[in-house]
């Protein structure tokens, strides 16, 4: 509902803004103006931007800007939006689809999603997305709302010092305190993790360790990892709607490139450190760059028959979020600023936020071909940038903890929130608006920060001055230079009227001078 002032007033009221606005002042009696029925907001900038669509505090909505997608699922040319909700306290997650504000479908889920991705598998038409949601060790593929495939991750040998545990623990020739205490041992030094079976044994009481031993004993041991992280990656075209691989990040710290028909490993790669946040460029059967966020606070860069990370970027926090915004990468990180890099490692720029960034996004524009990034702030902001210019600043009643910017509905440009409190938000661009640099709040213009590309000094230039400044002093203190011995007629103030007398060898007359003849002081 949105306020909506009727052009038909009483005669009365209509009689009284006439006194107001004419007749008063004529007399010279200012009234106060009456309070505004609904203020106007402190973002009157951003507010004529952005059509508030839909603000619903209770939707009932807890997930992170990886986890949701607009898609056309069932190729209607109507989006929708897709959402791997975590649930209330991380507590029955399940699989949403929106269509507009209401909730279309709604589905549960074994495990808590890590990440949501729709691609292309086929060029069969009709050309419907497909969508992947990776949930634990696994990635759950719908097509038209319907399951229809679902991949497991390989699994990893296990520690032979773990299963030599558990073999003599099913012949019986150890206590489960025994089994306990050694599992503990290897779970400190050893190099391989420990199963999730031996991680259960260790957190149980003594009394329930005999059971549960009794339970599994005759089961294998297997070692099994899990999704961090996924995005997509075009095959061998660059088109919009043509065949994507899907890329996995997973605990093991390994990326896996997985073929978009059989599902089958196409490429594998190791990195330091556990991946969080993956950003693609190029085609899988051509060329392609990757990066990968870590828990080790780096940024590793890998290109196509690369094993392992080409160039590293070390940054001095954790990320938060990563963007690609054409060939520069944007990363958050939680000392609440936002760096920008090449891909090769060189900084570009930084930007201090006024709040903890708790999400990150990417804000494309085709009609006017615009890329920024969103970045979500604790203080109920969300700021878009391009390059280090803030373009403009939405304040929302509650912290935004996903963002999401696309097609939604029939609307080419829409901004969809998710808010801490499990709040929605729904914001349509005006085909109107124009980002401008610095339009978001007042401040120093963009020159200013720019570095002038000034001319190295070379070793030619300093040795000649040096030789100037040496000899100009020697020569005019010498008895046989004309001005010393006073031959030279000179007018007072001539050096003052002529700066140029003043530079190259007379440098450093001006300190050998008497006052009065240097500027015509008496």
């Amino acid at each position: 509902m949105f306020y909506t002032p009727s052009s038909k007033l009483p005669t009365h009221l209509i009689l009284r803004n006439q006194l107001r606005q004419v007749f008063f002042p004529f007399l010279g009696i200012h009234l106060p103006r009456p309070p505004q029925l609904f203020p106007s907001s402190p973002s009157s900038e951003a507010s004529s931007k952005w059509l508030d669509a839909h603000y619903d505090p209770m939707a009932n909505i807890h997930t992170f800007s990886a986890c949701l997608q607009l898609a056309d699922l069932h190729g209607d040319g109507e989006y929708k939006l897709v959402v791997g909700d975590l649930g209330p306290g991380g507590q029955q997650p399940r699989l949403k689809v929106l269509k507009g504000p209401t909730v279309l479908s709604e589905s549960p889920l074994p495990a808590l999603p890590a990440a949501a991705a729709t691609f292309f598998m086929e060029q069969h038409e009709p050309r419907t997305p497909a969508l992947a949601l990776a949930s634990g060790p696994c990635v759950y593929v719908y097509k038209n709302l319907r399951p229809y495939f679902k991949f497991s991750l390989p699994q990893l040998p296990p520690n032979p010092l773990e299963q030599d545990l558990w073999n003599q623990a099913k012949e019986d020739r150890i206590d489960p305190l025994t089994l306990k205490e050694m599992l503990e041992g290897i779970r400190e030094k050893a190099e391989v993790p420990l199963s999730v079976q031996s991680l259960r044994f260790l957190q149980l009481e003594l009394s329930e360790m005999e059971a549960f031993v009794n339970q599994h004993k005759s089961k294998s041991i297997r070692r099994q990892t899990v999704i961090t992280t996924m995005t997509t990656l075009k095959k061998n075209l660059a088109d919009e709607d043509a065949v994507s691989c899907l890329v996995l990040g997973t605990e093991n710290k390994e990326l896996l490139v997985l073929d978009p028909e059989a599902f089958t490993v196409l490429a594998k790669m190791s990195l330091p450190s556990v991946p969080v946040f993956l950003e693609v460029s190029g085609q899988f059967d051509v060329e392609f760059r990757l990066a990968a966020a870590c828990r080790n606070g780096n940024i590793y860069m890998l290109r196509r028959d690369s094993k392992r990370p080409k160039y590293c970027i070390e940054l001095s926090a954790q990320p938060v979020g990563l963007v690609r915004v054409h060939k520069v990468l944007v990363v958050g990180s939680n000392q609440d600023s936002l760096h920008s890099f090449t891909h090769k490692g060189k900084r570009l720029w930084t930007v201090q936020m006024p709040a903890a960034i708790l999400t990150m996004n990417l804000l494309e524009q085709r009609s006017r071909g615009l890329q920024a990034v969103m970045a979500g702030l604790a203080n109920g902001e969300v700021r878009i940038y391009r390059d280090k210019a803030l373009l403009s600043i939405v304040r929302t009643p509650d912290a935004v903890t996903s963002l999401c910017f696309g097609r939604y509905g029939r609307e080419d440009h829409t901004l969809i929130m998710t808010t801490r409190g499990g709040g929605l938000i729904i914001k349509i661009l005006k085909r109107t608006a124009v980002f401008v640099e610095g339009g978001g709040e007042a401040g120093p213009p963009p020159a200013q920060a720019m570095k002038l590309n000034m001319p190295r000094k070379t070793r030619l230039y300093v040795d000649q001055t040096l030789r100037e400044r040496e000899a100009g002093t020697e020569h005019l203190n010498s008895p046989t230079h004309p001005g010393a011995a006073g031959l030279l007629p000179v007018q007072r103030g001539a050096l003052c009227s002529a700066p140029g007398l003043l530079q190259g060898p007379l440098a450093g007359a001006r300190a050998q001078l008497p006052p009065g003849d240097l500027c015509g002081e008496s």
